[in-house]
């Protein structure tokens, strides 16, 4: 169960001008934009993530970087957990041509948006409750999502994870080192629900059972 920054390309955004901005959202407009409309994924920066749009710079080079580091080819097997509008899965039929993909999202929205080469293979479902057999999946990956679930919807998906892997597994989520870190993720993330130092989720991968690999977002 190592810990790897995978996503150590992709393009960082400063986000220090935002934190005074995101501490004014209510927790009335927090719970609507926990169900991820529209406007958490295209509206303003203070609500989400302020116009989604495909962009090979962003996505490619983590999708190449996991690609090698797990040995993936045509005849393997990935599961995005979180897959938005799916693209990071579109990058995975493009470096890995022939690979076999799959995601789910709760967002109705984002759902609708997905690449059209990608939308057949994409189901609305929850992280803690995934439509798919055990042991189904070469790779199973998600990004910044888990956490936003509470502490026993946290531990479901790190199960479920597991559940339907039958070889590897990579999660990024809130890890704050140090009280300046954990401050920092929650005046950022307006939807999570989670928000945990780097030991309490090292207990919770030990009484979960999670062996997969991790790093930890940060602001």
């Amino acid at each position: 169960m190592p810990e790897i920054d995978l996503l150590k390309r992709y393009p960082k955004t400063k986000r220090e001008h935002l934190l005074n901005e995101r501490e004014t959202v209510s927790e009335t407009e927090r719970e609507y934009l926990r169900t991820f409309p529209k406007e958490y994924f295209d509206g303003t920066r203070r609500q989400g993530l302020g116009g989604y749009h495909y962009d090979p710079r962003f996505w490619t080079p983590v999708v190449e970087d996991m690609a090698a580091h797990y040995g993936l080819n045509e005849h393997s097997s990935i599961l995005d957990v979180g897959c938005a509008k799916g693209f990071m899965l579109h990058d995975f039929t493009r470096v890995v041509p022939g690979i076999t993909i799959a995601g789910i999202d709760i967002s109705d929205y984002a759902l609708s948006q997905a690449q059209k080469e990608v939308r057949p293979f994409l189901a609305r479902a929850s992280c803690d409750a995934l439509p798919f057999p055990d042991n189904s999946f070469d790779l199973v990956v998600s990004i910044a999502t888990i956490h936003n679930l509470d502490i026993d919807g946290v531990k479901r998906s790190l199960k479920e994870i597991m559940r339907v892997t039958r070889k590897h597994a990579f999660i990024k989520v809130n890890g704050a080192r140090n009280e300046e870190e954990k401050r920092a993720f929650d005046r950022w993330n307006i939807v999570a629900r989670t928000s945990l130092y780097v030991d309490q989720w090292h207990a919770i991968f030990e009484q979960v059972g999670y062996t997969g690999d991790y790093c930890w977002f940060t602001p």
